[in-house]
This record gives C-alpha cells, sequence and structure tokens, in this order.
C-alpha cells in the first residue's frame, strides 16, 4: 500500500519547559502529512510558490519541528503584496494540521473498531492560532489562500510568523496572480454531491433537532461545503433509509400521519425548513430526497388511531407500496409546485435492483408525472433514459460510453461517478494520500463525467477529532470535516482538484470557440497524463503536472 505520510506516537504532556525549545521551520509540500515520532529527521521538498487564477484558493505547507523541549506555538499571516496591491490577511486561513486514529484499506465489511490497525495520521486542520508542540516532534502548518476575483495579476509575496518562547520568525511565499478569472464556486458546472447529515451536528453540538441553535451551528458546515461548489441538497422522505448504518441515524424530513378515519396526512414543515435553510447557504441546483426504496423495506408512520408510530411493510411490485407511496407522492408533488422546487427534486435511491428501481419508477411516473428521479448504484440500460442524475460507482463507471453521455448531455441530465469503501484509489480515506483526492475532479475529466458523490461529508464517528475509525469502513469514509467545520488536508486537496477541473473547461471552451487547434492539443495532452492505472504510485506526481500545465496557459 502507498501510503506517502509518516506517522506519529504523540508522548502525554507532562511539563511545560518553554526556556528549552527550539522552534524551526522550512517550507514544506502539500503532498505529504507531516506527524513524525521523537527524534526523526524530516526530509522534504519545499513549496512555497504558486500560480492561481483570480477568483481560485491554493493550498501551501510549512513544517514546523521543535528540537527542544514542549513549547507553546503560535502563527500568523500577513497580508500578500504586490506593490500597492494587496491580497488581505483574512484571505488566508489554515491551523496546525493535527493527527487522528486512522486505520488500513481492508474493503467494506463490519468489523471491530480498533479491528484493522491504529495509526496516527495528520488530516485535521485546526483554527486555533496556538498549538502545544511536544519534545522533538514535527507538525504542519497549512495555508489556504483565497485569491480575491478582481485581484491585479502579478506576484504577491506574503508571510507565516511562527512565535515561541518569545521568539519570532516569519517565513515568505508567493502567489503569481494570472490574468484569468475563475468563477465564483456556485458557478462551477463540476456536479459535487457530498450528502449531508445534519442528525450528526445536533448530536455534537447537543443541540435540540431543528431548533434555531442546530440551523445556526449548521451554517457554516454548509457555507464551507458551497464554497466548495456543493450542488445538491440531501433530504430524507423517510426514516432511517439506510437502515441506520451511520453512528448517528438519518431520520425523516417529513412526518407521516395516518389519520384516526384512515387518510393520510403529510407534514413538510422540517423539509421545507431544511431546504430554505440550504439555500440560504447557497446550495441550491438540486434536491435529492431518500429513499422510496431503504435498505430495509419498513416505512415508520404516526398513527393517530393508537397514538403510536407503527410500520408499513411492504415492497416495490406489491399492492400496498404502491397505495402507501401513490397518496404522498401526489401530495408531495403539489407541495413543491406551490414552493417552486418541483423541477430541482429529484426521488434518489442507490443500490437498488432493477426490479426494485422498475417498480418504484412506474409508482413515480403513475402518481407524480414529470418528477425528476436520481439514483447512485448499478447500470441499468433498462432503465437509464428515466434517471436524470445518475452516479455509478468507480468499478462500473466504464459503462458510460462516449456515444451514451452525449446523448445524456444533450438532453440535459446529469452523469457522475462516486467512490466508497470498495475502492482504495482513489479516495477520501484518513490514510489516503493528499493527491488522491484531487485526483477524483481530474478522473471525472478523463472520463467526460459532470462531477462527482460522495455518501458522507459529515456522518461521523463517536469522537472524530480522535479517532477516525468505523465499524463497516477503512477510516474517514464517513466524513471529510470536523466537528465545529474544522477543515480537513483531504477536503481542501478535494476542492483544488474541482477548481482544475472548472479551469481545463474554461480553457477547452476557449480553443473550441476560438478555433485554436494547438491549444485544444495541448489540453489534450496534459489530460494524456492522467491515468487510473498509475495512481497507486504517482497521484502526485499526476496532479501537479497538471494543474502547472493548467496554469501555463
Amino acid at each position: 500500500m502507498k501510503m506517502r505520510q509518516i506517522f506519529a506516537t504523540l508522548a502525554l504532556v507532562s511539563v511545560l519547559l518553554p526556556a528549552t525549545a527550539q522552534i524551526t521551520a522550512k517550507w514544506g509540500n502539500i503532498d505529504t502529512r507531516y506527524a513524525v515520532e521523537a527524534g526523526v529527521e524530516i526530509k522534504t521538498t519545499g513549496v512555497n510558490s504558486t500560480a492561481a487564477w483570480r477568483g481560485e484558493r491554493v493550498n501551501f505547507q510549512l513544517l514546523v519541528s521543535n528540537k527542544g523541549g514542549d513549547s507553546e506555538v503560535t502563527y500568523s499571516f500577513s497580508p500578500l503584496k504586490n506593490g500597492k496591491n494587496i491580497i488581505p490577511a483574512g484571505n488566508v486561513v489554515g491551523g496546525f494540521v493535527q493527527p487522528v486514529i486512522t486505520d488500513r484499506f481492508t474493503g467494506c465489511g463490519q468489523h471491530a473498531a480498533d479491528a484493522n490497525g491504529c495509526n496516527l495520521v495528520a488530516d485535521r486542520i485546526t483554527d486555533t492560532a496556538t498549538t502545544l508542540m511536544e519534545a522533538n516532534t514535527s507538525r504542519g502548518l497549512w495555508l489556504t489562500v483565497q485569491v480575491p476575483a478582481d485581484a491585479r495579476p502579478g506576484s504577491y509575496k506574503g508571510s507565516v510568523t511562527v512565535t515561541a518562547c518569545g521568539k519570532s520568525k516569519s517565513y515568505t511565499y508567493t502567489v503569481k496572480v494570472l490574468n484569468r478569472t475563475l468563477p465564483a464556486p456556485k458557478d462551477w458546472r463540476f456536479h459535487l454531491d457530498f450528502w449531508q447529515n445534519p442528525y450528526a451536528v445536533a448530536r455534537v453540538h447537543n443541540v435540540e433537532l431543528w431548533s434555531q441553535e442546530h440551523f445556526d451551528v449548521l451554517r457554516p458546515y454548509m457555507l464551507k461545503l458551497a464554497a466548495g461548489g456543493q450542488k445538491v441538497i440531501t433530504a430524507t422522505l423517510t426514516h432511517k433509509p439506510w437502515n441506520g448504518q451511520t453512528y448517528d441515524p438519518f431520520g425523516s424530513m417529513v412526518t407521516w400521519v395516518r389519520k384516526a378515519d384512515g387518510s393520510w396526512w403529510y407534514d413538510f414543515t422540517v423539509f421545507d425548513k431544511w431546504v430554505e435553510f440550504m439555500m440560504s447557504c447557497g446550495i441550491d441546483k438540486e434536491i435529492t430526497c431518500f429513499s422510496m426504496i431503504p435498505w430495509r423495506l419498513a416505512f415508520r408512520y404516526y398513527d393517530q388511531a393508537t397514538d403510536s408510530h407503527k410500520e408499513m411493510k411492504c415492497a416495490p411490485g406489491e399492492a400496498a407500496y404502491s397505495e402507501f407511496w401513490g397518496g404522498m407522492l401526489k401530495a408531495f408533488a403539489a407541495h413543491l409546485k406551490e414552493k417552486g422546487w418541483f423541477e430541482k427534486t429529484h426521488i434518489s435511491m442507490d443500490e437498488r435492483s432493477l426490479a426494485q428501481m422498475q417498480a418504484a419508477i412506474k409508482v413515480i411516473k403513475d402518481n407524480a408525472p414529470g418528477m425528476k428521479i436520481s439514483m447512485a448504484g448499478y447500470y441499468h440500460p433498462e432503465i437509464e433514459a428515466d434517471i436524470y442524475d445518475y452516479c455509478l460507482d468507480i468499478e462500473t463507471y466504464k459503462a458510460y460510453t462516449p456515444e451514451l453521455l452525449a446523448r445524456r448531455r444533450a438532453e440535459g441530465k446529469i452523469s457522475t461517478y462516486y467512490t466508497c469503501c470498495s475502492a482504495e484509489y482513489p479516495n477520501v480515506f484518513t490514510f489516503s494520500d493528499p493527491a488522491d483526492a484531487e485526483f477524483i475532479a481530474l478522473e471525472a475529466l478523463v472520463r467526460d463525467l459532470d462531477g462527482y458523490l460522495r455518501w458522507a461529508y459529515n456522518s461521523w464517528t463517536v469522537e472524530p477529532e480522535k479517532d477516525s475509525r468505523f465499524t463497516a469502513w477503512p477510516a474517514g469514509d464517513t466524513y471529510v470535516v470536523y466537528p465545529y467545520s474544522i477543515s480537513s488536508v483531504r477536503w481542501e486537496r478535494l476542492v483544488q482538484g474541482v477548481q482544475q477541473f472548472e479551469k481545463y473547461k474554461i480553457l477547452l471552451d476557449e480553443a473550441k470557440g476560438s478555433g485554436n487547434v494547438a491549444m485544444q492539443r495541448r489540453l489534450e495532452k496534459l489530460l494524456d497524463g492522467v491515468d487510473i492505472t498509475r495512481i497507486a504510485n504517482e497521484s502526485e506526481k499526476m496532479v501537479n503536472a497538471f494543474r502547472n500545465g493548467l496554469n501555463a496557459f
């Protein structure tokens, strides 16, 4: 297994000895996870300059080492200056990269949380300006620079100041702003779909579900997601659509009520609040609603006659299923049209069989004509025409032929791919190489796909800040951001890849629009260098070459 990362075993801190600390720093690179055992000397490739389009965000990593006693270390970021032109210090964010417990790739399957190893890996980018560095250890200090969309082209120099024991030293870096502009994330074409889990946020922040406090603590997470180009709102129509597979199960955002007279009533209050909230965060292209075919075919509802919750057990193709869902779909479609959301709402399923999908699609067509359908999972050519947003697993995405993709695009449909616990590369496990996350969007370019889906933005483990391992999948599979909207190396690199997707599309449009055949050939050759068969050993080489190649235009 390739793992360009240096694991650490952190010592317990017993005595603070600032007087003996010996803090040094040097520029590292964003392809390495820095976390080392005491006494290990780190050799690293120093990268303190990069190019960027206006509106793009770029990353750096400073390697900070302590060769003496335990000490508190602080940092600060300066503005970046190019003569009288300035990128404000507020456009630079980041922090020390803290370790979490990870394991190794073993694929999918239930297991004890600690069954597949226990290593520490640097991933969680803290937002506090101070950290305690143990004696003879090192830690990465991550910087993300957001270049303003109106920045004047030119080379901007900034610095990071590291302070310990009353002594400070600054380290300079350069961002060369190019005369090209990246659109705002809401206008990116890449169809990013990370499923959100508001239930996990309520648990971690200890707030009442769907209260104002809940929405207040949710906002930073969803603004971060929107800034990464997210297009989709994840909503639930049923209780535990995935049979409670996550530590924090998903509930239903719709209350199903069977009245005493046997008729049905549906309360969409929570669904409306959630959708309106997500739209206020800038995520508004699509609403995916799970699931008419949950992993356990039982549907919870409130029975007014007995003042209790009951379950309807029925399966697609059965008369009871058609009747149960028919009434709800009619009411839901009418409600969506009243809200103005019908055109962007999808009834969504994942990894379901052809027979189940065919039966569910018939119920949808009979009761909510025109309702869009999305699916993540297997390729079923028999129903492809019915699926507006189709997402195939990386193991089967070769079913997308050029002809199929061209037709779907002409029809205004969306075609994407996803990775999960079954694929070691490319992925965003906590032990994955950072470059793998950036590679994900480049693979979508190679396959001429519209984007990427990942099932878990924030379905956290018990203590996600400390231990990313879970009982069914490789470590980190369930989340890419940490509680309190703390970013990760994985998330920052994934967004960096999405930006390269956008830049490539812009350049290709320019080349085709102007009839610049030589430019088209250069772009095609650049894309030829992205080869998934080489990812196990060369992901960082490929993504860096691709990024540098784009910046040369």
